[in-house]
């Protein structure tokens, strides 16, 4: 069913690994609780793919497949496949939170294989004929990867690189096992995520999920895939993706991915693309896309240069991608990142296809009556922020101006220059959009260390998490009492 923002909502930005347990255990149910009790109806996170040693949920291995970093090991425990001993002797003996949780794994779908009822074992079945079309080839790039010592697939013996059919038939023959366990952690992680989302509908709260519009190089989506790439016959890049100079860099961000051939993926009927979308659907209620104005040209960097700024813009099809996608889903609920260089014709791919856009307060302030984050010039199809998980938090930023500059923003939200932070939150709530999202550093008044990324850095990013014991009543309170008087409440009955 398609999800409803066509009335005022309100919803916070928390990324999985921010609960303070970082986790799909307790913490996310109870953060669920948090939001039905304000009356907050959506929750975004970011993306939920397996993340690279710099952890960004940005670059991930899969365009499907789920962080098991995200799994709550304790369910493996209640469901009788692992003992607590056994999780207690694996955590204290190896020398990796990553080898430990591979060996429960490995343990768990031992015992699962013994022990599960007929049902649980016919459910796994189901899982993975139901995602064949993208978890047969992630479970062996997986032990590939493993095999390899967690080596880029470019680098890989030159069979497995090009994918040599008796190669990959020796491979699946004698990992057999290794590969199902792959299977079954995602089957956990996409159980555990289902039940989650159950769990947040039951009591009228959205799930928001974020989609990069580009894909890793070292992912099982470029090596299973390359004709839906720009690579050369030896699988390599010549161009990369990223953005020119902006707000955020001086020198543009250089973000390495490969780009589109639109061509040949129009050719399939997008056919690559509406599966990835098939999953995200499957997984949220709303979905952004990441840099959305890629779908109408995107900034291509010669694979040379170090840094974005001598690059040019490419034509992409996103038009006609994005007629496939609604054609494929009438029901689908997408929301565009348009923030960033937008043109009248990336606008235009948007209203075309009726998408609300995003308006961000911290960019609101530069002067000019025109800029399109003022408040006074939002439209209801919009998503309103404080900031986004790019941006500083609000207090970060408040910090970060001269006096000048908070003396202006003090008189354009009427407020003294020690609320502007509050004043903010509250000039999001009461903006005309219709989803008004705060970054649950904001609610907690947090200051800019407690930032969760600094775009163009790939240091001390991704780490933030809070406590429950800084979420006061007087939080709560707060950002109940903003949402009523905003007519932002949304509550379902219990």
């Amino acid at each position: 069913m398609k999800a409803n923002i066509n009335q005022r909502r309100a919803g916070v930005l928390l990324h999985i690994t921010s609960l303070p347990n970082r986790n799909l255990g307790n913490d996310a149910y109870a953060f669920v609780d948090f939001l039905h009790e304000c009356g907050a109806s959506v929750w975004q996170v970011l993306p939920l793919g397996i993340t690279h040693e710099d952890n960004s949920p940005y670059q991930s291995l899969s365009a499907h497949a789920g962080n098991t970093a995200l799994v709550n090991m304790n369910y493996l425990v209640t469901q009788g496949w692992l003992t607590e001993t056994e999780c207690c002797e694996e955590k204290t003996c190896h020398r990796s939170t990553h080898f430990w949780r591979q060996c429960l794994f490995t343990k768990a779908f031992e015992n699962f294989l013994q022990h599960a009822s007929n049902e649980e074992q016919t459910a796994f079945a189901t899982f993975c004929k139901t995602h064949h079309y993208w978890l047969d080839d992630f479970a062996l790039f997986s032990v590939l990867r493993e095999k390899f010592n967690q080596q880029s697939w470019n680098t890989w013996p030159i069979e497995f690189k090009n994918r040599n059919l008796a190669a990959l038939n020796d491979i699946r023959f004698f990992s057999q096992g290794a590969i199902n366990t792959v299977k079954f952690e995602q089957y956990i992680f996409f159980k555990q995520w289902s039940a989650l989302k159950h769990y947040a509908n039951e009591r009228g709260v959205l799930l928001f999920g974020d989609l990069p519009i580009f894909v890793s190089y070292d992912s099982v989506d470029v090596w299973a895939n390359r004709k839906v790439f720009k690579l050369n016959d030896e699988g390599e890049m010549s161009v990369v993706a990223g953005v020119p100079p902006d707000y955020f860099s001086q020198t543009g961000q250089r973000w390495g991915n490969p780009h589109y051939d639109w061509i040949y993926l129009q050719s399939t009927g997008f056919n690559w693309w509406i599966e990835r979308m098939q999953t995200q659907s499957a997984l949220f209620d709303i979905v952004r896309i990441d840099h959305f104005r890629g779908l109408e040209a995107a900034w291509e960097i010669p694979a040379d240069e170090p840094t974005a700024i001598n690059g040019q813009w490419v034509k992409a099809g996103g038009e006609a991608l994005l007629g496939a996608i609604f054609m494929k889903f009438q029901d689908i609920t997408l929301v565009a990142e348009d923030l960033g260089v937008i043109t009248p014709d990336v606008d235009a791919l948007r209203m075309k296809f009726n998408l609300a856009g995003m308006k961000i307060l911290q960019f609101a302030f530069s002067g000019e009556s025109d800029n399109p984050y003022l408040p006074e010039n939002h439209t209801v199809n919009s998503v309103v922020y404080t900031g986004t998980h790019d941006n500083d938090t609000t207090l970060g930023w408040l910090e970060s101006l001269t006096p000048e500059q908070r003396v202006y923003i003090s008189s354009k939200l009427g407020a003294e220059e020690n609320d502007i932070p509050s004043a903010l939150i509250q000039c999001t709530l009461a903006s005309i959009a219709e989803l008004a999202i705060i970054p649950m550093q904001d609610i907690l008044e947090l200051d800019g260390s407690h930032r969760m990324n600094t775009p163009g850095t790939t240091e001390n990013n991704w780490l933030w998490h809070f406590q429950w014991k800084q979420l006061s009543s007087k939080y709560v309170t707060q950002f109940t009492r903003l949402i009523e008087q905003t007519n932002r409440q949304c509550r379902k009955k219990d």
